[in-house]
């Protein structure tokens, strides 16, 4: 072997270097094992400190300051009259949902219409409810009798076939959900145009092209995309919406804020009855952003 090396050399073959000696290769295959040691951000365990202290003082504060009054607040979370403005909540929550998903679902079809009519009455529709604030919306459709004080049903420029006051009709529970729903269509729209919009279109094409119909293609291959855009934003909408319901209070609607606020202008008991309401609601949003990691996860996988 020596000899065949010789040769080599004489030859001008160059000849790899052999493990260990100066200026040999580094073995690549051979396992690291430098420790690694991280770096120190001293600033950082301040901070943590700092947080830290804030937070122990916060808790010492609120458990030991009596105008909390946590027996009285320990008294009202299971009060009726409280359950029963939580339950209006929860079913404020859900009916102007059910008219946020389902108007919305129509405007966002409407707007990624080819009809230019149908697309911009979508997009004046959006651009108007996102425009005004939902508590001016509530109080408009309150006093909406002001403005039509009856209103009538029948042939156009010809006798009217049925007439009722508008006050009557105009109900604080049909002005939450006309000022809760409609205001939640403009927004639910957007998210699910940009749901729908976010699948390739090129995947359409190709459905199409395989001969496949369009309700097979929105149930095969675009609902499935799109929803793992729309859950979270959808989901966000209904935590908000669960704290919208608090502002129909205005129009003397019994939800949860309300029903708290009644309670204490009779016994004068004003922080543990906005801490129950305040308990309340994060018992709601925190059940409900569980439920909405569930469904992301869910889709996720999919």
């Amino acid at each position: 072997m020596t000899q065949a090396i010789a040769q080599q050399e004489a030859a001008g073959v160059a000849i790899p270097d052999r493990p260990g000696e100066e200026g040999a290769a580094p073995d690549v295959t051979a396992q690291d094992t430098t420790e690694v040691v991280p770096l120190r951000h001293p600033w950082t365990w301040a901070a943590s400190a700092a947080v830290a202290i804030i937070a122990l003082m916060v808790a010492a504060s609120v458990s030991t300051n009596p105008g909390f009054r946590w027996p009285v607040v320990a008294e009202y979370m299971l009060d009726g009259q409280i359950l029963t403005g939580l339950a209006r909540t929860l079913g404020l929550t859900v009916a102007a949902m059910a008219i946020g998903l389902v108007l919305g679902t129509l405007l966002a079809v409407m707007r990624l219409s080819h009809n230019p009519l149908l697309s911009t009455m979508s997009w004046l529709y959006i651009w108007f409810f996102r425009s005004v604030p939902v508590l001016v919306q509530l109080i408009f459709w309150y006093n909406f009798g002001a403005l039509y004080p009856t209103l009538s049903l029948g042939i156009p420029w010809g006798p009217s076939l049925y007439t009722a006051d508008t006050n009557a009709l105009i109900t604080p529970i049909f002005a939450a959900l006309a000022g809760l729903g409609l205001a939640q269509a403009a927004y639910t729209a957007e998210v699910i145009r940009a749901g729908i919009a976010s699948v390739p279109r090129g995947q359409t094409r190709a459905a199409m092209a395989l001969g496949m119909t369009p309700r097979l293609i929105f149930r095969r291959i675009i609902f499935p995309q799109a929803m793992r855009v729309i859950i979270p934003p959808v989901g966000n909408e209904v935590i908000s919406m669960v704290k919208s319901t608090s502002l129909v209070s205005v129009i003397a609607l019994a939800e949860l804020l309300y029903t708290a606020q009644l309670i204490y202008s009779r016994t004068y008991e004003t922080i543990p009855l906005l801490i129950v309401a305040s308990l309340w609601y994060l018992i709601i949003v925190s059940v409900l952003s569980a439920g909405q990691h569930y469904l992301e996860h869910r889709y996720r996988q999919r």
